[in-house]
């Protein structure tokens, strides 16, 4: 489609790497012809519509990563597409399983409020080195609530319906084979969750099953998932996120017990005080030592098939009567913030507020 121009796009999607947006690419209903951008804008666009929804989608700079990163594409898109009224930012993490929370590779983590949190935890430190202590502070911003209902409204639909991604997926690969052999979904088997004291080699080349093995006694188990459920399943809540790729399983699952995060990826930190927007990601791996790209596409599959669906659950109409981002963020109209610092393995979690503080301590976690 040709003949629009910047002002026609409401809807700001950001990518941070590149299976992240080839995904996206291909979860477009119609892809759109480049239109005329400010001049000095160096950022590459993909245009398109979903539903009825027209929308901007962008990458961050091969090689770059992390959340400076992330807000400096955020505000060129908002300035180059002064009409965009909603965001997404959608693309991979680490999860956080828990007996609370059976997360598992190729599922997908939406960030919403959560015990009091806004959706995003913003916390950093020097080493994610496993067994040694951390610092951390950050700030937490609630998604538009345009969003969150219509995440909402779409937990309900698949609890009726069932989400139906893998089939979804099925069909968008069904005449790419090129792209069906690296954006389909791995073998289940693959799906190897290790217990906390089970540490892949430092700067071992081999993959896990011939460097860490695959005993029993090594792993924690878990049963399949039958016919009647969802296979990947929808979390909701808390993602942590910082500079700092994580692959320390003692502070994922520390996080986990004391914060209930559901995940951990490396841009949404730098988005969601000025870029209002919901962060989607699908699970390509569990934070721990044991990181391999081998489900990184499927779990970007996974999170853009979402982020469609959950696009086609917004009226346009409704979207229209949202303030664009670029002037709620002249307006100063943002969020609370909070500060989070950690100190040590062992000394628990303090949470400060605007209008007080409190401390919870507390031991490592075991899973047993």
């Amino acid at each position: 489609m040709s003949n629009l121009n910047p002002e026609d796009y409401t809807v700001g999607w950001i990518s941070a790497i590149l299976p992240e947006y080839t995904a996206a690419q291909l979860c477009l209903d119609e892809k759109h012809e480049p239109v005329r951008l400010p001049p000095g804008n160096k950022d590459q666009y993909t245009l398109g519509r979903i539903g009825n929804h027209n929308v901007v989608i962008s990458v961050l700079p091969m090689g770059e990563y992390g959340t400076a990163s992330a807000a400096r594409v955020a505000e060129s898109m908002t300035n180059s597409f002064p009409n965009i009224r909603i965001a997404l930012m959608v693309g991979i993490g680490g999860g956080a399983p828990s007996r609370k929370h059976d997360i598992r590779l190729g599922d997908i983590v939406v960030g919403i409020p959560d015990n009091g949190e806004g959706g995003v935890l913003h916390y950093d430190f020097g080493k994610t080195i496993q067994d040694q202590s951390f610092k951390a502070t950050g700030f937490v911003n609630q998604p538009p609530t345009i969003l969150l209902t219509a995440v909402n409204g779409l937990a309900a639909q698949y609890e009726l319906e069932g989400n139906g991604i893998e089939d979804t997926i099925t069909e968008i690969l069904a005449d790419k084979p090129r792209l069906r052999r690296k954006f389909a979904r791995p073998d289940t088997a693959s799906d190897r969750l290790y217990k906390t004291n089970v540490v892949h080699p430092i700067d071992s080349e081999m993959n896990c099953v011939d460097s860490c093995g695959i005993n029993k006694s090594d792993l924690i188990s878990r049963s399949e998932r039958t016919k009647d459920m969802d296979n990947p399943m929808v979390h909701y809540g808390l993602i942590a996120s910082a500079n700092n790729l994580m692959k320390d399983a003692i502070i994922r699952d520390q996080l986990s017990k004391e914060q209930d995060v559901l995940c951990f990826e490396m841009e949404a930190a730098g988005l969601v005080n000025h870029f209002p927007c919901l962060i989607i990601r699908g699970i390509c791996d569990y934070a721990d030592s044991h990181k391999n790209k081998d489900w990184q596409r499927y779990a970007a599959m996974v999170a853009v098939v979402y982020a469609k669906d959950l696009l086609y659950k917004i009226h346009s109409h409704n979207v229209e009567y949202e303030k664009a981002i670029v002037n709620v963020l002249k307006a100063g109209d943002v969020h609370r913030n909070t500060y989070i610092k950690f100190e040590g393995n062992n000394s628990g979690v303090q949470i400060g507020q605007m209008n007080g503080s409190f401390t919870n301590s507390g031991n490592l976690p075991v899973w047993r």
